[in-house]
């Protein structure tokens, strides 16, 4: 149904050792990062890490200071480029006296060949809101509504700045389908979010930007490889302070009986908790995320910056 014909490993986008200064700020400092078809690549980090700028830089709203920006082969000034291009970004201003139907077919309008309304409404979830006026709905239908504008011109390549920020949970997994849908279909996407589990439910590749740099690339399991840590949560009555004093164990919470452990060696730990309490039960044990690598990334910061 939507089809796009797309090689999965066409590339879409390329920033090729880019450099941005924003005032006294260096927003990127020699980034390359690559977008593919028919992949989910999320580009994470805290704020003011260049997330914002690196779109803006891929958008053609505002010029790399050096290095080299494509946008399907040609500068992201081109407005051919720019026609295959969709955007939902952070900052978004639409007339808020249209309906949403209005707005819709406003959007079309622009397209030589646009994606029906059906399937705008569809992919964004939009029935029950399409006479409705834009400045009338919640944070989150707007945000509803500027995801399917943002699908109108049927994009190759998709742009999404912290898109489910302010959805709830049915309207979040709505998005995700969509994009889902989208990326079977070969079209790629650029993802920004705060929401880690996000990003682990729906990259195919993750970058992870630090200061403007590129600290960690790779798939969300790579990226989670890098992190030596695992997750055991039991319930115990075993001293917390035994259990903290083991080795490669490095926090120990309890909330009643139940004990969560941040350790190396998940294995090792294991064996030593059955053997030290028999009566231990409902044992877990669960890899590391990208939440808990931003953690481990930020107390590395934290060690150099002290050191």
């Amino acid at each position: 149904m939507y089809e796009v014909n797309a090689d999965d490993d066409e590339v879409l986008a390329r920033l090729t050792g880019v450099h941005r200064r924003r005032g006294a700020v260096q927003a990127l400092e020699g980034i390359d990062l690559t977008l593919p078809a028919g992949q989910v690549t999320a580009l994470l980090g805290a704020n003011g890490a260049g997330k914002t700028t690196a779109i803006e830089v891929l958008l053609g709203l505002q010029p790399a200071d050096a290095g080299q920006a494509t946008l399907f082969g040609r500068t992201p000034f081109d407005g051919d480029a720019k026609a295959r291009v969709g955007a939902m970004l952070q900052q978004t201003q639409l007339p808020e006296r249209l309906t949403v139907a209005e707005m819709l077919a406003l959007v079309r309008s622009w397209y030589a060949t646009p994606r029906s309304i059906a399937d705008c409404v569809a992919l964004a979830g939009l029935d029950g809101l399409m006479s409705r006026r834009y400045g009338r709905l919640s944070g989150g239908q707007q945000r509803r509504v500027q995801f399917a504008a943002a699908l109108c011109g049927r994009p190759r390549l998709l742009f999404l700045d912290e898109p489910t920020t302010g959805l709830d949970i049915e309207a979040r997994q709505q998005l995700w389908r969509a994009i889902r849908e989208l990326v079977a279909g070969g079209a790629g996407v650029l993802l920004t979010t705060h929401y880690l589990e996000e990003a682990d439910a729906l990259a195919d590749r993750v970058v992870v930007l630090d200061r403007g740099r590129v600290r960690m690339s790779g798939s969300a399991a790579e990226v989670r490889a890098q992190v030596a840590q695992r997750h055991v949560a039991c319930d115990t009555h075993l001293p917390d302070a035994e259990i903290a004093s083991w080795p490669g164990v490095q926090q120990v919470t309890r909330t009643g009986p139940r004990v969560a452990i941040i350790a190396r060696d998940a294995d090792a730990l294991v064996r030593r908790l059955l053997q030290a309490d028999a009566a231990l039960v409902n044992l877990e044990v669960r890899r590391a995320g990208l939440a808990d690598a931003f953690v481990q990334m930020s107390a590395a910061d934290h060690d150099r910056e002290a050191a």
